[in-house]
């Protein structure tokens, strides 16, 4: 036991003084906020970008239909012929042109739009609804209806959503569960691949250098393997640890800057801003989260995911002599978890109480990444902890196999391994 706590220990200092662990916990999170602000400040530069749109209406149906937005400026022209029009819209460099014939029989089938590169999907789309609405109200117009009237018939309807508990929830609730859903698993996903390789490559270090046969002719390869996961693992959790001081310190600053309070969370303050009564909304729904249950699964799922696929990456580390010799593992290690976090984000975060999503939280190899990711949206703890206990199992199952393998493994020199050479080492009594 004492030697494991040295290994232990030692691997955990080693890595926490590296630089490249300072970079990761204080730099990342800097870099990603700044990366944000600097795809909003890019993408408003996109949208300052004034485009012109030439609408050629033969019809003469749609005069008022096109008004000018900070985005696209509308010419208005009538009585020309398109191709001449058209020439001379690619002439002047116009960003695009809508023909609308003169015939009014299936109108919406004959409109046409001309431009040098593909249109965007959003103008399409506006373009597509005015047109519509036009159209819709032209034919009612046929029929005596008024125009007024049917503004005023048409309803405004706002659903007010509660559980059947009696609990009133807002829209926005639904994004936060999304957004904390897809954080969860996205960095889980990432948290295993990053430190998983990082066993793997302290493996191969250690064994192309020849430094393995010391250590194991003093330490048993089992508890050598198990102090290399077991030190990663507490850098791991110190790095979220880490994150979520920071983030309980922002969200403090948060709250104090839009006077909100978890004690009085139906209360929202007369705000001057859109913007700030939306972020207190957020922060409002924030405190309705089970955020303890959250937290627990968080760390539950890294740290069973975790030492479950590390015990793996120790097998292949120990396995081969160089990294170029991992690919032909790592896929086969690497497939579970692309899975899981393409079922959580197009089936679990949709249907998070549906077959496939309880299936998935509850087979090992992906439930790290699964179910944390429908967490928010409800799980009782007696799913979780069933589903914890059978992801618990199953490392001490795995550890038991890549223990055969890395024992044989980190000896072997020389050879590319293969599958069939992995399967006989499992088997050998060694």
């Amino acid at each position: 036991m004492k030697q494991l706590w040295l290994i232990v220990q030692r691997e955990y200092l080693t890595k926490i003084r590296n630089r490249s662990f300072i970079v990761m916990t204080f730099v990342s999170p800097l870099a990603i906020i700044a990366l944000s602000v600097l795809i909003g400040y890019l993408t408003s530069l996109n949208n300052d970008t004034k485009r012109t749109i030439t609408i050629l209406d033969n019809s003469g149906l749609f005069v008022e239909t096109f008004k000018n937005t900070p985005s696209y400026h509308y010419n208005y022209i009538t009585g020309k012929e398109i191709e001449p029009t058209r020439k001379e819209a690619l002439s002047s460099g116009v960003y695009g042109l809508l023909y609308i014939p003169k015939t009014t029989d299936s109108l919406g089938q004959t409109i046409e739009f001309f431009s040098e590169d593909s249109p965007s999907p959003s103008l399409i789309n506006g373009l597509t609804q005015a047109l519509e609405q036009t159209i819709f109200y032209r034919e009612l117009q046929k029929e005596n209806i008024s125009l007024d009237y049917i503004k005023k018939a048409k309803p405004k309807v706002d659903i007010q959503l509660q559980t059947y508990s009696g609990e009133r929830t807002s829209k926005i609730s639904s994004l936060i569960k999304y957004i904390f859903g897809a954080a969860a698993g996205y960095l889980l996903m990432m948290f295993i691949i990053i430190y998983g390789n990082m066993i793997m490559r302290s493996v191969i270090e250690e064994k192309t250098n020849r430094i393995i046969e010391i250590i194991i002719s003093s330490v048993k390869p089992f508890r050598l393997m198990l102090g290399k996961i077991f030190g990663t693992t507490l850098v791991g959790i110190t790095q979220v640890l880490m994150w979520l001081i920071i983030g309980g310190i922002l969200m403090t600053i948060l709250t104090s800057i839009f006077g909100v309070s978890p004690s009085s969370p139906v209360q929202v303050p007369n705000l001057e801003t859109e913007t700030t009564r939306m972020v207190s909304e957020i922060l409002l729904e924030f405190f309705k989260f089970p955020i303890i249950k959250l937290i627990v699964a968080f760390f539950l799922y890294f740290i069973g995911g975790f030492l479950l696929y590390s015990s793996l990456y120790a097998a292949i580390g120990a396995a081969v002599d160089n990294e170029t010799d991992t690919q032909q593992f790592i896929f086969p290690v690497l497939l579970p978890l692309m899975l899981a976090i393409y079922v959580g984000f197009f089936t679990s975060m949709e249907d998070p109480h549906g077959a496939v999503s309880v299936i998935f939280s509850y087979i090992p190899f992906t439930s790290p990444i699964t179910m944390p990711m429908r967490v928010p949206y409800g799980v009782s703890w007696g799913e979780m902890l069933l589903s914890i206990a059978i992801l618990y199992a199953t490392f001490f199952l795995t550890i038991w196999f890549a223990s055969k393998i890395y024992r044989i493994g980190i000896l072997m020199y020389g050879k590319k391994p293969s599958y069939k050479d992995l399967y006989k080492w499992l088997k050998s009594n060694y």
